[in-house]
């Protein structure tokens, strides 16, 4: 294995890894992103706000404690240049660096406290299939090596659903109208549940799954954690 290494770092000295986001070449203790890209990507604070913005787009829609979003997103924004990577350039590890980031940066402010665990949002086995990978599970087990909690994967998508890039509100709620089915709501029950996505848009698949989640298991408590959220 060792000849293994001595190659990899051959590798990485003559093509030295870069930020996705600025081209700089990476520190030994950075990896996908450099440490100022991070540091600078625009956090939203929303943790911090009762009845923000996140909070408003649930209300509602389906029972649940609280919602936040880290980061805020924008199309060409180095945050998206990070998520265009992950979910469609086969760098799922970047799933990992965002959700360790943001279980870091939450975890010493109590937003995780409570919670026994985090259930990402899944994706129909064919479009998991043609990926390579489900991206969220990837931000999940970020969070999960940032807080310790476990990761739980009782949601499954049942069927698929177009993109929604071009739709509206109302088609957007349509189109994610029962995608989502509980394989086992005992996991559920009582808990306090973290449902976890990559970024929130207009909300209309958290709330497809969150109605299918608090329907199933009433008794549960919902929180919700993305990494990105439009504004």
């Amino acid at each position: 294995m060792k000849h293994l290494h001595w190659f990899a770092d051959l590798l990485n000295f003559i093509f030295p890894p870069r930020c996705h986001v600025c081209n700089a070449s990476l520190a030994s203790h950075e990896k996908f992103a450099c440490s100022h890209c991070l540091s600078t990507l625009p956090r939203t604070g929303y943790h911090r706000r009762r009845l923000n913005p996140m909070e408003e787009r649930f209300a509602g829609h389906f029972p649940f404690v609280k919602a936040t979003a880290f980061l805020f997103y924008s199309k060409g924004s180095p945050l998206s240049q990070l998520i265009q990577d992950l979910k469609y350039r086969n760098f799922p590890d970047i799933g990992i660096l965002l959700g360790e980031l943001a279980g870091k940066e939450l975890f010493s402010t109590g937003f995780f406290s409570g919670i026994d665990l985090i259930v990402p949002m899944p994706m129909h086995f064919l479009k998991e299939a043609r990926r390579g990978y489900n991206q969220t599970h990837f931000i999940a087990e970020g969070i999960s090596r940032a807080t310790g909690l476990p990761v739980s994967y009782p949601l499954i998508a049942t069927k698929g659903h177009k993109t929604q890039t071009s739709l509206s509100q109302e088609e957007r709620l349509s189109n994610t109208k029962g995608i989502f089915s509980i394989k086992d709501s005992s996991q559920l029950d009582g808990k306090d549940i973290l449902l976890v996505d990559d970024v929130c848009t207009t909300g209309a698949t958290i709330s497809s799954a969150g109605s299918v989640i608090t329907g199933a298991a009433p008794t549960c408590r919902l929180h919700i954690l993305t990494i990105g959220v439009t504004f």
